[in-house]
């Protein structure tokens, strides 16, 4: 099949990542992708690193000059497609607009990677349920909400995980990661996410401020990059423990990264699908402390496969993260199943094979097959 991807988002996360990571899977299983985005979007600059052919087109708005550019190429490109897959509010409504003006348009899919509401008008309604030949959701808990809702048929939706690869994921050795690192000992907890509100940084760091004179020696790692790194180095230094957090910026081997810490939170309090580095983080065999927001409370039942806590609320992770660090045999046994939950439900080519069967009941029939 040729699959075309759209994407207006210029930012970066997991929503680009698990595009990129999908598509370079789908190219691997010998069929065709096109990714449509912005020239200034991180996507397009990343999509070579995945041996993926990128087009820019001005889509990062809902404007004419964008609605016009994708109808033109879709004109000289629709017979060779079999389906176009959209993936943020921006190009999912110009694509569907787009094809609504074309005779015989490819079929449109829209994944949905996000749990924050949607819009329930009517024109949102006949995007959804009318333009899109099925959605794709990140997590069940997803599914269930736009049917509660917004009323969407069950049976137009299918939750499709991100996967994950687990030859990258996978346990290593604590000192030897932190030797590459060049990080000191003692316990070091961690977030890996880009610098967004709702994932929840500004609570992790009000319960280390609560953690430190329990735990004088405990250091927090914060991985990522995102628009709010000054406001939050700001907010470190006005609680006053700027010597136990390190700000490490986007890391390429993450893997690393992760093996080298002892308990990994994610306090996320909105706009969560299934997070990767929540993933990415029990398949190296680390302890997790995250929220029940969005899918995350499909991978972590608490006190099983890690722990849950209530969203903002800095008191509960000051009293989660205590635990953990005082009590090794909790580390471990939750560690040790949210390993083989990750590496039972969340592997690279279950992914695949879902989203292959999901194109291929959709798509339409290729001039050239």
């Amino acid at each position: 099949m040729h699959i075309v991807h759209t994407e207006s988002s210029c930012g970066w996360g997991g929503q680009e990542i698990r595009i990129l990571t999908e598509a370079a899977g789908m190219v691997t299983r010998g069929h065709e992708i096109t990714l449509l985005c912005p020239a200034e979007s991180q996507i397009f600059r990343a999509a070579p690193r995945y041996g993926l052919s990128a087009v820019a087109l001005p889509i990062a708005r809902k404007n004419l000059r964008g609605l016009l550019a994708l109808r033109r190429w879709l004109a000289v490109h629709a017979q060779d497609i079999a389906i176009i897959n959209t993936h943020s509010s921006t190009d999912t409504w110009l694509a569907a607009l787009a094809c609504q003006t074309m005779k015989n348009p490819p079929p449109l899919l829209r994944t949905r990677h996000v749990s924050s509401s949607v819009s329930k008008n009517v024109p949102t309604y006949w995007l959804y349920q009318k333009a899109v030949k099925h959605i794709v959701v990140t997590g069940e808990a997803l599914r269930e909400q736009l049917a509660r809702d917004n009323r969407y048929v069950p049976t137009s939706m299918t939750s499709v995980p991100t996967g994950i690869d687990l030859d990258r994921y996978r346990p290593r050795t604590q000192s030897e990661c932190r030797g590459a690192l060049g990080l000191p000992d003692g316990k070091l907890i961690g977030i890996l996410a880009t610098l967004r509100s709702w994932k929840g940084h500004v609570y992790l760091f009000e319960a280390m401020a609560a953690l430190l004179p329990s735990f004088p020696t405990l250091r927090l790692a914060v991985i990522g990059d995102g628009p709010n790194l000054a406001r939050y180095q700001q907010r470190v230094v006005e609680l006053g423990i700027a010597h136990a957090v390190d700000c490490f910026g986007r890391q390429e081997n993450a893997e690393i990264w992760l093996g080298a810490l002892d308990v990994f939170v994610l306090p996320s309090y909105g706009d969560e699908g299934i997070s990767q580095a929540l993933m990415q983080a029990m398949a190296t065999g680390l302890p997790v402390i995250t929220t029940p927001i969005g899918g995350l409370a499909e991978m972590v039942t608490n006190d099983q496969t890690g722990l849950l806590v209530p969203p903002r609320d800095s008191q509960a992770l000051v009293l989660a993260i205590s635990r953990l660090l005082e009590d090794t045999a909790l580390r471990q046994r939750l560690a040790d199943a949210g390993f083989h939950y990750a590496r039972e439900k969340c592997s690279l080519e279950k992914m695949l094979d879902s989203m292959e069967a999901i194109f291929l009941r959709h798509a339409r029939r290729q001039a050239n097959a």
